[in-house]
């Protein structure tokens, strides 16, 4: 397989895994504070991160990697989990999945600004038409409407798609799993604090399935899903590979439906059709 497929296999597989995290998130913030959410699942994926480089006998980032590792760090550590984890305390994980079709277009900014990469114009044709099919489908599911919530989900979205973009600029240079590896240990002193000082009092009381979407969040959304992810980018291309997020809100309806009782369309099978045809010309005319 050449260089381009692989990295669209892996970016596959990192979509795959983040597709649960708005329904784990959803979860959690039902019976946690979003700040503990937010400190927790950096702070698990941190200590992964950490027994991981140490095994490894990786090297220390260079002086030049810092900056666009703390760029990672705030959007993609902290910025997006916790704007996200507010943000469903006010509106539903499937009006939530409205903001993430407008993921792959921020990551192509960013992937222009940052990166230096120069899709064609239909690839922009592509992208916008995708991004338009995920926006108008999920608008139609319904579901409460909050400023406060989109607004938050909004700020969310681009501080994700800077994190994205720097983080698959890294990976090129630093490694795919390294990237977010050094982000979230380099996040480590302040998430392990915020953990301690917004730990519920009555922990025991907390239901099981919130400390079990917590645990996802750290385990999968916050390293393992990354380190497909950062290469995923590194191999096929920013703004190309980043066009598979237009199927994670559909993968995460189809999550929410199943877990939260939320209602999702039948006409969601049509819609995600036409998705994957605006996935497959991006690729192709990329």
């Amino acid at each position: 397989m050449t260089n381009n497929t692989n990295g669209w296999i892996n970016g596959f597989i990192g979509v795959l895994l983040f597709s649960g995290s708005m329904p784990a998130t959803k979860i959690a913030v039902l019976s946690l504070d979003p700040l503990f959410v937010t400190a927790s699942r950096a702070a698990i994926a941190g200590v992964l991160a950490l027994i991981c480089l140490l095994a490894f006998k990786e090297k220390r980032p260079t002086k030049q990697q810092i900056l666009p590792l703390l760029i990672v760090a705030i959007g993609g550590v902290i910025g997006f989990p916790l704007l996200s984890a507010l943000a469903l305390q006010h509106i539903t994980s499937a009006h939530s999945l409205v903001f993430l079709g407008i993921l792959p277009m921020s990551t192509a900014v960013f992937a222009v600004i940052r990166g230096g990469e120069k899709p064609k114009p239909i690839f922009w044709l592509f992208s916008i038409m995708g991004s338009l099919l995920v926006i108008g489908f999920a608008v139609l599911q319904g579901g409460t409407s909050s400023l406060i919530g989109n607004v938050l989900m909004l700020l969310a979205i681009i501080l994700c798609g800077l994190s994205y973009a720097e983080g698959a600029k890294l990976s090129k240079s630093l490694g795919g799993w390294q990237v977010i590896s050094w982000a979230v240990v380099l996040s480590l002193p302040i998430s392990i604090a915020c953990v301690v000082t917004t730990l519920p009092i009555a922990a025991t009381l907390v239901p099981v399935s919130a400390w079990v979407g917590t645990a996802y969040l750290g385990v999968f959304s916050m390293f393992v899903g990354f380190v497909f992810w950062y290469k995923g980018l590194a191999q096929g291309g920013i703004a190309q590979v980043g066009q598979l997020q237009l199927l994670q809100p559909f993968f995460g309806l189809a999550l929410a439906a199943f877990l939260l009782n939320e209602q999702v369309s039948s006409n969601m099978l049509l819609v995600t059709l036409g998705v994957i045809l605006c996935v497959a010309g991006s690729k192709k005319f990329a």
